[in-house]
Formats: C-alpha cells, sequence, structure tokens
C-alpha cells in the first residue's frame, strides 16, 4: 500500500516545527517557543504512540514490531540531538547577544553561586525530600514527566556507596533568575539543586548527581460497559496514569553509563528507550523563559482581533444572526462574538434552552460561566462534556460538576465514542413559535486558544442547518439508534461514507470531461480509504489540493497515481487547527465545507465529530477568494511534501516571501479600516464582505 507511515510522519512534523525554531527570520523568543513545543509534542508522541508500539511488542501482534519501534526510536533521537543543538549552537548564542545568558552549572561563577545559596536555602531546600534507595527504601514510584535527581554518595566511615533520588516539586520555577543589581542571568532549577545538593545529606560524600525525567503511557483505558460511573471511573484511571508503564528514560549526559543501567533496571525499561541529553533535560520549560525575560521586541508583534462591526453590538446577535449567517476567521476575528451569544443567551428572557458541546476550555472558561449563569436564570441548559479529552480530564471533570451543582444537565455522550463536534444550539421562544440559533465551529470553546489556533465560527439560523444540530444533540443525549442527516456530516453515522462520496463525485465528474477539483484543509490525514479515493481521483484527473499542518500518509506525486496530488504544510505564528474542505462539481457547483474532523480513522469511528457546509453565497465567495486563495498563492510559510517523505520550502526566499499568515492579519485589519472609514452611503456596500 502505497502510504506514508503515521508515526515518521509525525516525527516529520515536530522536525518541520524545530525548523522555525533554527529560522533567523522569527523573532528570537518565538524560536525559543517553538523549541519547547517540540518537546511537548514528542511528549506525546512517547505517552500515546511509542505506548502504543510498544504494547503490541509485548502481546507480539506482529513479528516486525521491534524492529520498526527501533526505527522510530532512532528518527526521535535523530530529532532530539538536531533539538539540543539548536539549543546550544543557535538559540543560546543568540540569547548571548541580546544580553540574555541562560547559565550551565559550570558557568556560574562565586558572584551567582552567592545569589544561588541564599535563593536555595529560602526557597528551594525546604520543598525537597530526598528519597533513600536501599534494602529497606525500595525504588520509589516517579510522576510521569516529573523532574528527579539521581544522586550518588558515600559513606566516608565504611566507604559504602548509596543512591538516593530527590524529587524536584512541580510548583517550582524551572527557570530561576539571577539578579546582580541591574544585570539579570538565567539558570536551570536543576542546576540551583546540583549546586547545593550536598545540603540535603550531611556527614555523606557527594558523588555526583543527574537530573532526569521518566515519561509513562499516558493512554486512558477505561471499560465503559462495566464502569458503574464514568467520571469517577476516570478520575481513577487519570490516578493510575502515574503509574504507568515507562516508555522513556531522559537523563542528563553526564551520568555515568552504569548508573544510567541501574537506573533502567530499576525502571523495567530497555536501553533503546533511553535519551542521554547534553542540555536541558526538557525543554519544555524553557518557554517560561518568555515571561521572564520581558522583552516584546524579540516576539512577534502585538495584535488585536477585530470584531466585525454588526456583531459589535451583543444585545442584537440574535437579531443580526435571525437575518443571515456571519463566519468569523479566528485568531485574526475576535472570538468574543462567541462568547457574548453564550452570555446573551444565558440572560435573554426569550431564550428556553442551551445546547453545547465541552471538549476544552480555559482554566478560568467564560463560556463554562456563561452556562452556569443559564442555569441558575431557570433556562434548561444541557452540556455535553468530553471527560477523555486527553490531558484535559481532570480539567472537565471540574467542569462537569460545577455545571451540575448550577443545576445544568451534563451529559458524557455515547460509549465508546469521544464527542468531539463545537457545537452550541440556542433555543428562543418568539412569535411564530420556538426558533434555533447554532454556533458551529472548528475549534473549541476556549477563547485562550482562540487567539492562537486558526479556525472557524458560523453563526445561522438557518431551519435546514439548526433542525439537524438539534438532532445532533438529541442523538447524545438519547443515544438514538440510526439518525438521518441530510445537511450536517455527522461521525460515526455518515461521514465517513460521504467523505467518500464527494471524492468520488470529483473523480465521475473529471472522467466525464467536466472540470473537477478538490481542496481539504487538515490537521491530520490518515484514512486509508480517503487515501484511496483521493488516488482514484488524481489518476482520473482531479485537481487535488491538500494543506496538511501534521501527519499525513498520503503519498503525493507518483507517477500515474497521485501525480495531480499537491500537499502542503503551513507553519507559523498560529496553529493551524481549522478543517475546510471544497468540492468543484458536486451537484452542479461548489460546496464548501467545514468542521471539527480530520481524515483519519479515529475521526470517522470513534468520534462524534459535525461537518456543516457554508450554504450563504456571500460567505462561500469570502472563503473562495480570500481564504483558499491565499492558501494557494501566499508560500512563505508553506513547505510542500515530496514523493520521499521530506518537505521542501515553497518560496525559495522563505518566510522572507509572502505568508498566508501575515496576509489574513493585514486583511483583518483592512477591513475593519475599511467599515470604520467609509462614508455612511457606502458602508452598507462594505459590511457583506464580512459575512
Amino acid at each position: 500500500m502505497d502510504m506514508f507511515n503515521r508515526e515518521l510522519s509525525w516525527l516529520s512534523f515536530d522536525r518541520r516545527v524545530l525548523e522555525l525554531a533554527e529560522d533567523v527570520s522569527v523573532p528570537l523568543l518565538e524560536r525559543v517557543r517553538f523549541l519547547s513545543i517540540v518537546s511537548s509534542n514528542l511528549d506525546e508522541f512517547f505517552e500515546i504512540r511509542i505506548a502504543g508500539i510498544m504494547q503490541q511488542e509485548e502481546s507480539a501482534s506482529h513479528p516486525a514490531t521491534r524492529d520498526f519501534l527501533l526505527e522510530v526510536l532512532q528518527k526521535t533521537r535523530e530529532l532530539v540531538d538536531a533539538q539540543q543543538d539548536c539549543w546550544k549552537d543557535q538559540l543560546l548564542p543568540a540569547l548571548v547577544a541580546q544580553g540574555i545568558l541562560v547559565k550551565s552549572r559550570a558557568e556560574l561563577d562565586s558572584q551567582d553561586r552567592q545569589v544561588l545559596s541564599t535563593l536555595f536555602d529560602r526557597e528551594i531546600f525546604p520543598g525537597l525530600t530526598p528519597l533513600a534507595i536501599d534494602p529497606s527504601h525500595p525504588f520509589p514510584v516517579l510522576t510521569n514527566k516529573g523532574l528527579y535527581l539521581l544522586v550518588l554518595l558515600k559513606d566516608p566511615v565504611n566507604g559504602e556507596v548509596r543512591r538516593a533520588v530527590v524529587p524536584i516539586p512541580r510548583m517550582l520555577p524551572r527557570i530561576i533568575a539571577i539578579n546582580h543589581g541591574s544585570r539579570k542571568h538565567f539558570t536551570l532549577l536543576s542546576h540551583v539543586v546540583q549546586s547545593f545538593i550536598d545540603r540535603l545529606f550531611p556527614g555523606l560524600e557527594l558523588q555526583g548527581s543527574w537530573a532526569f525525567r521518566i515519561t509513562r503511557n499516558s493512554d486512558l483505558y477505561v471499560d465503559e460497559d462495566e464502569a458503574g460511573n464514568i467520571l469517577e471511573a476516570i478520575e481513577e484511571e487519570i490516578r493510575n496514569l502515574r503509574k504507568g508503564a515507562p516508555v522513556r528514560l531522559e537523563i542528563e549526559s553526564e551520568a555515568p553509563d552504569e548508573e544510567m543501567a541501574w537506573l533502567l533496571k530499576s525502571i523495567g525499561l530497555s536501553a533503546d528507550n533511553a535519551f542521554k541529553i547534553p542540555g536541558p533535560v526538557n525543554m519544555l520549560r524553557l518557554a517560561s523563559l518568555i515571561d521572564l525575560v520581558g522583552r516584546p521586541d524579540l516576539l512577534y508583534p502585538n495584535f488585536a482581533a477585530v470584531v466585525q462591526p454588526e456583531l459589535a453590538d451583543a444585545s442584537k446577535l440574535f437579531q443580526r444572526i435571525a437575518k443571515q449567517d456571519y463566519l468569523l476567521h479566528h485568531p485574526y476575528e475576535s472570538f468574543m462574538p462567541v462568547v457574548e451569544f453564550i452570555r446573551q443567551a444565558a440572560r435573554d428572557e426569550a431564550v428556553v434552552a442551551i445546547k453545547l458541546t465541552l471538549y476544552r476550555t480555559s482554566g478560568d472558561s467564560p463560556v463554562v460561566e456563561a452556562l452556569k449563569e443559564a442555569a441558575r436564570n431557570g433556562k434548561q441548559v444541557t452540556a455535553l462534556v468530553e471527560l477523555r479529552a486527553r490531558f484535559d480530564e481532570l480539567n472537565n471533570i471540574e467542569w462537569a460538576r460545577q455545571l451540575e451543582e448550577a443545576g445544568a444537565h451534563v451529559v458524557y455522550g455515547l460509549a465508546g465514542l469521544k464527542t468531539h463536534c463545537k457545537a452550541c444550539l440556542v433555543v428562543r421562544q418568539e412569535k411564530g413559535g420556538l426558533r434555533r440559533y447554532a454556533h458551529l465551529g472548528t475549534g473549541n470553546y476556549n477563547p485562550k486558544t482562540a487567539r492562537i489556533y486558526t479556525d472557524f465560527s458560523l453563526f445561522t439560523a438557518d431551519e435546514a442547518i439548526t433542525t439537524e444540530v438539534g438532532l445532533l444533540f438529541n442523538v447524545l443525549t438519547g443515544n438514538l439508534g440510526r439518525p438521518v442527516f441530510k445537511h450536517l456530516l455527522i461521525a460515526p453515522f455518515n461521514l465517513a461514507l460521504r467523505t467518500v462520496e464527494l471524492i468520488n463525485a470529483e473523480t465521475a465528474a473529471a472522467k466525464s470531461g467536466q472540470k473537477a477539483s478538490i481542496f481539504a484543509k487538515v490537521n491530520s490525514l490518515v484514512d486509508p480509504d480517503v487515501i484511496n479515493a483521493l488516488y482514484r481521483a488524481s489518476q482520473a484527473g482531479v485537481k487535488v489540493e491538500i494543506i496538511v499542518r501534521g501527519i499525513c500518509c498520503l503519498i503525493p506525486g507518483l507517477p500515474g497515481k497521485s501525480e495531480n496530488i499537491r500537499v502542503r504544510s503551513f507553519l507559523g505564528r498560529f496553529l493551524e487547527h481549522s478543517r475546510m474542505f471544497r468540492y468543484e462539481n458536486t451537484a452542479g457547483e461548489p460546496i464548501i465545507l467545514m468542521g471539527s474532523a480530520d481524515w483519519m480513522p479515529r475521526n470517522f469511528e470513534r468520534r462524534v465529530e459535525c461537518i456543516f457546509p457554508i450554504t450563504n453565497k456571500i460567505l462561500r465567495r469570502r472563503l473562495e477568494q480570500e481564504i483558499i486563495q491565499t492558501y494557494a498563492t501566499h508560500f512563505g510559510d508553506a513547505k510542500s511534501l515530496q514523493p520521499d517523505g521530506s518537505y521542501v520550502a515553497c518560496a525559495a526566499e522563505g518566510r522572507v516571501a509572502p505568508t498566508a499568515q501575515d496576509f489574513f492579519l493585514r486583511l483583518a485589519r483592512n477591513h475593519q479600516a475599511e467599515v470604520v472609514t467609509a462614508p455612511k452611503k457606502d458602508r452598507s456596500k462594505s459590511v457583506p464582505r464580512r459575512r
């Protein structure tokens, strides 16, 4: 089968993120941020993907699993080495040139040590608890991704060598500022603790200490058929994750081989899964340097997300949406109208019910607060809270409890399926009877990520669409058996089938001599049925344009198979998160769809997803001319996938060339300026472009 491997494609994506950290045209502190993102991505890669491969190996489900695991680990090792080289050879010197010194332990001078000694005794030492390892003290259970020191000691009386593990409390900052008057330098917390670790072991001689961390299998395994209470079952499983099987050891490269071998034996992990790290053991924490430095000149320029003028008055939102659909492009356009839509529904006396899916949200979520207010105001509030949103499980459990206490109905969706769709339905009592208003999106109800993720929001009161949104919620709360959706594409019911049908329709159009093309923007492309349908479309002459941020298993440019398929990846300031699809020749005219689902088996089969059509012609024209055309012509932030799996910059001048994200920023500002400065008689003409 002509497809790239999923795990290797994931690592290719992380390599492209690392290239942003290596790119001198990117602001310096943003490069540090991208470097930390690589570490975050690799953590998840080991917690989920490597863990899965290792489980396959243990079960002997495939004879080639071991060889493949070693191949993936080797590719990962190469990526980690490149990441460390980027920090040591590129970012550290560039930071020094800006007067920002991040010192290693060896670089701490006597003045630094004097300052840090006082800080250690006052703010760090009281929180440290050394754990001896000996026959009466067995090796402790170490927390997933926690920072630890392995300490080697010697008793000067009898010469006995001892070992201890020192956990570093998570609440302590991982980067420490060293203040010398007006001069501010930085070092890692682990360096500070190592510099004074002997104070924890009076009467013993310090032989060495080395920072390390363990990554564990973090996939949740909950048998919903056996679980009496899904919320409590997931809480219990999360507590067990700290004891999940280890899948990676990261340890300072100065650690002696025999000490690393002892540690690996203690945790039951192969040396193949060990990574000796010459620099910071956890580069994710380097992101905290950005706030500590306080240098906005080394960051992307600030921008203010614009608000469409017709949506600026929150009190008139329902009146506006009743007349026409509105489309928002985040983060260029503000997410606040979405928040206000829910707030107004909570306070509007005509509103009877509010229904909303909650997959991920912010820690101080105004969306949750609005739902709680609505429940207290006597509205019927139904919240579909996904308790299995990876790494947000505990947050969502807390939101679920708060909503229930406020009087909302909290539902956890369908057994065996994650509720990943992004939908809100508001029902109002109006003169003609009950009327539905909907918000449908490609991103979560999270105002914070809406400032850094690219997503779309649709407001509509279209009866055909909102009726099916109502059916979707009834399915989620009432577990209806075989719902029929005509306008929405809903997984696991009709999304996979309709997606292949839409691709096949383009194939048939091309074979009959009609114009045919496909545009798809997704986070990941993995599903084999979709990939094979795209291959058939290419062979029939369909021009296929695919934008994939992360994993792509489709191989473009194969002679006789996929030469009509172009795959590009856009990475930049904002995380490309939106999913959008355009089919040229469905029912005689192009259709544009967007929604929550990627082209992956999990999205088609194991999640509740919603893909919705853009039916308003003005909005479709805007998407064609402003969004799709921009991705086709602005290459500065794009790389093209080659048949050998490599990615090549689309623009010879790299990110100096026009980028899609920069264009969207200018476009939003320009439209805002047009509306503000236009004479009153012309203002009505400029507004529809923003609908």
